[in-house]
């Protein structure tokens, strides 16, 4: 007898689940809704129950374009609902520290200007990455070397990729100057860290690899798991 297969698209996932018909379990985007797959659309068979889903990683990526030659690819990986990793390649910038934020929305129609302003669902003020008070776009600086790259890993746990503060469809903006992290006393400091104008933008989108163990459970015939 064919198994029922259980189709599973992260960011939502659920060990140990097993479900009487075939779904296809939707992305955050879809709020959760499952939609019904016809078995005759599966070109899986399998003799199997169902699968058990034990672990998961997802990924999204930003290219970074603008009007300057600044440009790069920043991505963002997370383990689980564990912190998010986020690592960044940028060229063409000037030497030294530049802002690095996540901003509200995924809109570039009018370039950068277009991404709104930090993403900040908490309604707070400015600051640093470590602070308690911050915009949860508060990704602090990246700096350039004398090349004018900057590479960096900052690892932070207000950007989760799923759940109702998802920044997947929201813009990450470098920068053209430092970041003061609302320290500055500029009249700027508690809303932007006065960093200045946007040299590059790109919209987060989904880049995820789930990795998954698959348990077999033996058929209600006794007859033997595998995959065809």
């Amino acid at each position: 007898m064919a198994a029922q297969i259980i189709i599973i698209s992260p960011p939502h996932l659920s060990p140990n689940a097993h479900y009487s018909t075939p779904l296809l379990r939707s992305s955050s985007f879809l709020h959760g809704t499952s939609l019904k797959v016809p078995r005759q659309s599966l070109a899986l068979s399998v003799s199997a129950k169902a699968f058990t889903i034990v672990a998961a990683t997802k990924k999204a990526v930003a290219v970074l374009k603008g009007a300057s030659n600044v440009e790069g690819v920043v991505t963002l990986t997370q383990e689980d609902d564990g912190p998010t990793a986020v690592n960044v390649r940028v060229t063409g910038l000037t030497p030294g520290p530049h802002g690095f934020h996540l901003h509200e929305f995924g809109d570039t129609t009018n370039g950068c200007i277009s991404t709104g302003a930090h993403f900040n669902p908490n309604n707070l003020t400015h600051g640093a990455p470590e602070d308690e008070v911050r915009h949860a776009g508060d990704l602090g600086n990246i700096v350039a070397n004398a090349d004018g790259v900057a590479e960096a890993t900052i690892v932070d746990s207000q950007i989760p990729l799923s759940g109702p503060k998802a920044v997947i469809g929201r813009a990450l903006v470098v920068h053209e100057l430092e970041d003061d992290l609302g320290k500055g006393g500029h009249e700027l400091s508690l809303t932007t860290g006065n960093a200045g104008g946007r040299l590059a933008c790109g919209v987060y989108s989904w880049g995820f690899m789930c990795h998954i163990i698959l348990g077999f459970l033996r058929s209600s015939r006794g007859k033997q798991s595998g995959l065809a």
